[in-house]
């Protein structure tokens, strides 16, 4: 799943996600940006985004030693959630685990997982997924969002 940093679509997606979160840019106001970006016939960023979330939980320093929390992580690090429905709140569970999965090695089967949902909508639950693993980082590392967003993007090859 890993992300090719030479394909400009991938690029773009990663670059505007990452210098949104990095000013505090409202996801209301970065989603917009990647749905103009999004593929009805594919995974297309959603497979962008949980890379991207991977990439920020490597970011953070996580080890089994020394894990992340993800106990109620949307409710204390998405104000901004728009699950709302039962499968709402499943795909954006899908969308963290899966995003831990890649970054441990294991490939989540988005394909697989997907390809059961009636709307297309992966990249929107990714999107929140990193949003969430910035944020988590941030904490975790005792960092600032932007300074684990230019870790990020650096490993990228992106400027913020």
């Amino acid at each position: 799943m890993a992300t090719d940093p030479t394909d400009e679509p991938a690029a773009e997606v990663i670059q505007v996600v990452l210098s949104g979160l990095a000013n505090g840019t409202d996801l209301d106001d970065i989603a917009p940006q990647v749905a103009a970006l999004a593929s009805e016939r594919s995974l297309f960023p959603g497979d962008v985004l949980i890379d991207l979330a991977a990439d920020i939980i490597e970011a953070s320093g996580a080890t089994r030693d020394h894990s992340i929390d993800t106990t109620d992580i949307r409710r204390r690090l998405l104000p901004e959630d728009r699950a709302h429905t039962k499968d709402q709140h499943l795909k954006a569970e899908f969308a963290i685990r899966a995003a831990a999965m890649v970054r441990a090695g294991v490939d989540p089967a988005l394909d697989d997982t997907v390809s059961w949902w009636r709307a297309n909508d992966l990249w929107l639950w990714a999107l929140q997924a990193v949003a969430v693993y910035a944020r988590a980082a941030a904490e975790h590392a005792d960092a600032a969002v932007a300074d684990i967003c230019e870790r990020v993007a650096a490993r990228h090859d992106i400027t913020l």
